[in-house]
């Protein structure tokens, strides 16, 4: 059994994609790390903290957490709190490169065997006029985006170049998720169900 330990309909679709049988727990856990810490390392501790709060529930199956942060010159940005900062952010970000990291973990809830990754991908976006920040925005897509966009969205519109995987930017690197997976002797392409 496969469990989804986040309520992201964006990581949903992309399991759904991989014609996947899986279920959705989730489990409130804290975001939290401590300032100065690497963007990898922070995706990968909130990645098997959100997965291991459900691990902790169930007497077997796979449990994926992930998480998804942007940086911009070093400092993570989180998903925005108000479409003041959303504004903000987007105009940090546009003209010029930015890098988004997203962690998976795999945690076995029966023997509680743990496998961590992370992928970063390079994002160039474009430049915009304010018109298009303000108009992005009352559209309420980056209100729960890290970064405040979504790449998969209307935001694809301003995107002018992407180096690594598109998935990752997404919420979710499949790659690293199959690799992960198959630690555990789970071969995505043996449980396609659809």
């Amino acid at each position: 059994m496969l469990v989804l330990a986040s309520s992201s309909p964006r990581r949903r679709e992309l399991l759904q994609s991989l014609g996947l049988n899986f279920e959705v727990r989730v489990k409130p856990v804290s975001e939290d790390f401590p300032s100065g810490m690497e963007p990898g390392a922070v995706v990968e501790i909130l990645s098997e903290r959100k997965a291991r709060a459900v691990a902790e529930e169930l007497d077997d199956g796979l449990v994926i957490g992930s998480d998804t942060v942007v940086t911009y010159n070093n400092k993570i940005l989180g998903k925005p709190q108000n479409e003041g900062q959303a504004k903000e952010m987007l105009r940090t970000l546009q003209g010029s490169s930015h890098y988004v990291y997203s962690g998976v973990a795999v945690i076995d809830a029966a023997s509680g065997k743990t496998e961590v990754t992370h992928q970063r991908t390079r994002v160039k976006m474009k430049n915009m006029t304010e018109d298009e920040i303000e108009s992005y925005v009352s559209t309420g897509e980056p209100m729960d985006k890290a970064g405040a966009y979504a790449i998969q969205g209307i935001a694809s519109i301003f995107i002018e170049e992407i180096e690594g995987c598109y998935f990752n930017v997404v919420g979710m690197p499949l790659e690293r998720l199959a690799y992960l997976l198959k630690k555990f002797n789970y071969d995505i392409l043996k449980n396609i169900t659809v």
